[in-house]
């Protein structure tokens, strides 16, 4: 990737191999393409060595469709997979490898996020040493991390005050709550059994993008 890092807003869809086995795995991602998504994460918790093929495969594929919709793409917690099919996001834990040694391993290009929980000084800590954007919650009860703490929407609001970089917000997130978080300071709103626990995949991302209104991304 070269040139200006794409802008972090709107709707970030997240995959679950749970709720999108491989049959359909593509065609339920491009249907939340189709509705609107402007990110999505690829985030499989397969075993990182015996699963390695597939994962390539899925990952893969799933750049190539987010290319198609100019849409980012973002691997999940693992920078080798990222570095190998050239992803341009990866998305992090806070207690993941620090962001100067990922920098070193893949470069000024990759576009770089960090989940910081309900902690706005870890925020801080990851904006100062090259965060391209941070991540909160879980805002709700999540059915992909159950025992995740609740944080409170008070945290966008307090992060949006001191801190110059997009925010995502993640965590149990519905069309229905999600308009709460965007006015508190949300640039992006993150969903996974939101956007493909839906019957409707498509249907349910466009419910999503409208709660963004007339924002430009």
């Amino acid at each position: 990737m070269t040139g200006q890092k794409p802008l972090v807003s709107g709707l970030y869809a997240i995959t679950e191999a749970r709720l999108m086995p491989e049959p359909v795995f593509l065609a339920q991602a491009e249907a939340a393409l189709r509705g609107g998504a402007r990110i999505l994460q690829y985030r499989d918790k397969g075993d990182v060595v015996a699963e390695a093929p597939r994962r390539r495969r899925q990952a893969g594929a799933l750049r190539e469709l987010c290319a198609q919709y100019n849409a980012l793409f973002v691997v999940n917690d693992d920078p080798l997979l990222a570095q190998a099919i050239g992803a341009p996001a990866l998305h992090v834990g806070a207690e993941d490898a620090p962001l100067p040694a990922l920098r070193v391993q893949l470069g000024r290009a990759i576009l770089i996020g960090v989940s910081c929980y309900g902690s706005v000084r870890q925020a801080q800590e990851a904006a100062a040493q090259g965060a391209d954007y941070v991540a909160f919650g879980s805002f709700f009860a999540s059915p992909s991390k159950p025992q995740a703490p609740v944080v409170s929407v008070d945290v966008l609001m307090a992060a949006r005050a001191v801190i110059d970089l997009p925010i995502v917000a993640i965590g149990g997130i519905t069309e229905a709550n999600g308009g709460v978080l965007i006015a508190a300071g949300a640039d992006a709103l993150a969903a996974i059994s939101g956007i493909f626990g839906a019957d409707d995949v498509e249907g349910a991302a466009r419910r999503f993008t409208a709660l963004f209104g007339d924002r430009k991304e």
